[in-house]
């Protein structure tokens, strides 16, 4: 049984689905749930040169929040108890996986629950895979809501 559940979401049609499929298993199991939106600083700032990191980090977290608000309201409609936060990478080097991680870490979570969008060969080496990285670093059992 699951007492805490956090759910990882952006602004993908698989995370929606990662969402829905928590919210579920948050009102099933009695759970408190607690949804995170993560905004990537760090590779904004990589590319500092090319475009105005601070615009579009502004943008960024505009979007993240309306996500939350919305993720909030669709849990409290199914009865769940949730919180939201929104996580951001500040450091170079720091990955999406890893807040993710340390943030089920420190709530402390029982169960993680993320979407993944099955990309497999050359476009999964470009695109990288958050939901793997939350897979080879999390001590916590993660649920994995692939997309259709």
């Amino acid at each position: 049984m699951y007492s805490r559940v956090l759910v990882a979401i952006d602004d993908s049609d698989t995370s929606q689905r990662a969402l829905q499929e928590a919210v579920s298993l948050a009102a099933d199991q009695g759970a408190a749930l607690r949804v995170v939106c993560v905004v990537d600083e760090a590779s904004l700032f990589g590319n500092a040169d090319l475009v105005d990191p601070t615009a579009i980090e502004a943008a960024l977290v505009q979007a993240g929040r309306a996500l939350l608000a919305r993720a909030q309201a669709s849990a409290q409609a199914a009865g769940v108890t949730v919180e939201t936060r929104m996580l951001e990478t500040d450091r170079l080097g720091e990955s999406v996986s890893r807040a993710i991680i340390e943030d089920a870490r420190n709530w402390p979570a029982d169960l993680i629950v993320v979407g993944t969008h099955g990309r497999k060969g050359f476009r999964h080496f470009l695109v990288g895979s958050v939901a793997e990285g939350v897979i080879r670093e999390s001590t916590v059992p993660i649920l994995l809501i692939r997309g259709y």
